[in-house]
């Protein structure tokens, strides 16, 4: 089943990926309520992480900013496997990145911008949402960014 949502992401030349497998005891997306809350999603494509490593480090900022669109691409899916249509989205609720940062990085914002520009271009002002961005010293498998984002769905 797709949408409006899914014809503006081919707009946009992007493809809704498969969800990623859980690494571990967890589901990559719950319901309750008319809210889904999706786990931390890495930027794996097609089964793996394109780089590793920190920000601000290894990886470049702009590289990590394009790592967290990845990411909201990721949760994106992981939203519709709950809620079988995208077009059931709301608004976005709330975005929370992190990002495992070098010990003197501090542009996690400007990293996560990738995650809500890709959320508001993709969903338009469905997309405006809260956000918090965290530096972390290391996320899951070395990645340099993991997104969660939490929606609100239309009922019916």
């Amino acid at each position: 089943m797709s949408g409006a949502v899914e014809a503006k992401l081919a707009e946009l030349g992007l493809t809704l990926p498969e969800v990623v497998p859980p690494l571990a005891a967890y589901q990559p997306a719950v319901q309750s309520g008319p809210y889904v809350y999706t786990a931390g999603q890495l930027p794996m494509v097609a089964g793996k992480l394109p780089v590793t490593g920190k920000v601000g480090a290894e990886v470049t900022p702009e590289e990590a900013k394009d790592l967290a669109r990845t990411c909201a691409l990721n949760a994106l899916a992981a939203v519709k496997s709950v809620a079988g249509d995208l077009d059931r989205i709301k608004r976005v609720v709330k975005v929370v990145g992190f990002v495992a940062s070098a010990s003197d990085f501090t542009g996690q914002p400007a990293v996560l911008n990738g995650a809500s520009e890709l959320l508001g271009a993709v969903l338009g002002d469905k997309g405006v949402h809260a956000r918090s961005a965290v530096g972390v010293t290391v996320l899951p498998l070395d990645a340099p960014v993991e997104v969660e984002i939490q929606v609100e769905l239309e009922q019916g």
